[in-house]
């Protein structure tokens, strides 16, 4: 197995962790209940890191509002948190794909070297995903607004594949640069003038 194996195996599984990622942000689903009233109708709220939805009224808005920041402001600081703690992830994830190409494209000693900028770039990515997973889960256990009947939901178990994928990722690259032979190539043609004399 060469090191360009290596990178575009590496590249093709990290394009679906950060479809993943895109996905966990968008989809409105890190944390929802579902229930159903004595006259068997189905409710089903859902939390997003920018938007809020409900089965009641059938649409989503754009939480968290200013009015549900007036009384906890922690709650609502950790939310945004979150949302900002994502969207620098895919910013990060967005300068891993270029270091991938530009490892790729750049010839033998860029894969031999590359490595300490691509591996660098996906722990910190799935770092910081693991800080924003954490603070969800921390706020799904810990704020009173999630009773019982509350669950982490799809995105958030997006999030934590996402972030998993990364690391392990980082780590696979990292010791492929260690375990795998140089890959070949021009070798130096020996000074036969100075063997001579």
């Amino acid at each position: 197995m060469t090191r360009q194996s290596v990178y575009i195996g590496a590249l093709a599984v990290f394009l679906i962790a950060s479809v993943m990622t895109v996905t966990s942000i968008v989809k409105p689903r890190w944390i929802s209940w579902d229930s159903e009233t004595p006259s068997g109708q189905h409710v089903h709220f859902t939390y997003g890191l920018h938007r809020r939805c409900s089965s009641l009224t059938g649409t989503c808005e754009y939480f968290p509002h200013t009015q549900d920041c007036h009384n906890d402001r922690y709650f609502c600081s950790m939310w945004r948190s979150v949302g900002f703690l994502m969207s620098f992830a895919v910013v990060i994830e967005g300068m891993t794909l270029i270091a991938f190409i530009v490892v790729l494209a750049g010839g033998k000693q860029k894969r031999e070297q590359g490595w300490t900028v691509v591996s660098g770039l996906l722990l910190l990515s799935g770092l910081i995903q693991c800080a924003g997973m954490a603070l969800i889960a921390f706020l799904y256990e810990n704020d009173d607004r999630f009773f019982p009947g509350w669950k982490l939901d799809i995105s958030w178990i997006l999030c934590t594949t996402s972030w998993s994928i990364l690391v392990f990722l980082a780590g696979g690259i990292a010791a492929s640069a260690f375990l795998l032979p140089s890959e070949g190539g021009y070798e130096l043609i020996p000074d036969t003038e100075r063997e001579e004399e």
